[in-house]
């Protein structure tokens, strides 16, 4: 197997565990090959020859995960190439994204347990999902903060 097997195989397995949360294999692909690529920064034409992928679904992949906050792009001096690359400490600004969801979330039960009571039966669903979202926010709440590796 060929180093480029190698790391093309590492990239499939990222994008099998992203797709367990409903990201599209591609996506996880494009996210994989930009984690490990060499040079860091890779024009559309290259993700897609690497990855074997359509430009077309490449493309709609790429404004996901850039609107995710996963990669940003830029072009160089004289070229309309584009060029993408992971963003800068992107899963710690993803993840914090997420986290911040959470305090949304729970004023969104808040509501529906005022709307239809909080002792009535078919709130049981809603108070469920309360307790399980007031629960990840403490936790989150009281985690040491993360110690990057530079």
């Amino acid at each position: 197997m060929t180093e480029q097997d190698q790391l093309l195989e590492w990239a499939e397995r990222v994008a099998m565990y992203l797709a367990r949360d409903g990201v599209p294999p591609i996506a996880g692909r494009v996210l994989g090959w930009l984690m490990i690529c060499d040079p860091p920064e890779q024009s559309a034409g290259q993700i897609s020859e690497a990855i074997g992928a359509s430009r077309a679904s490449l493309t709609s992949n790429l404004r996901l995960l850039t609107g995710m906050g996963f990669l940003t792009w830029r072009t160089r001096p004289g070229e309309r190439t584009v060029y993408y690359r992971m963003a800068d400490e992107a899963w710690g600004v993803v993840v914090r994204r997420q986290v911040a969801g959470i305090a949304a979330f729970l004023d969104i039960t808040r509501q529906g347990l005022d709307l239809v009571g909080a002792g009535n039966d078919r709130a049981a669903r809603i108070r469920q999902a309360h307790a399980t979202f007031e629960w990840m926010a403490k936790v989150f709440d009281n985690a040491p903060p993360l110690q990057e590796e530079r």
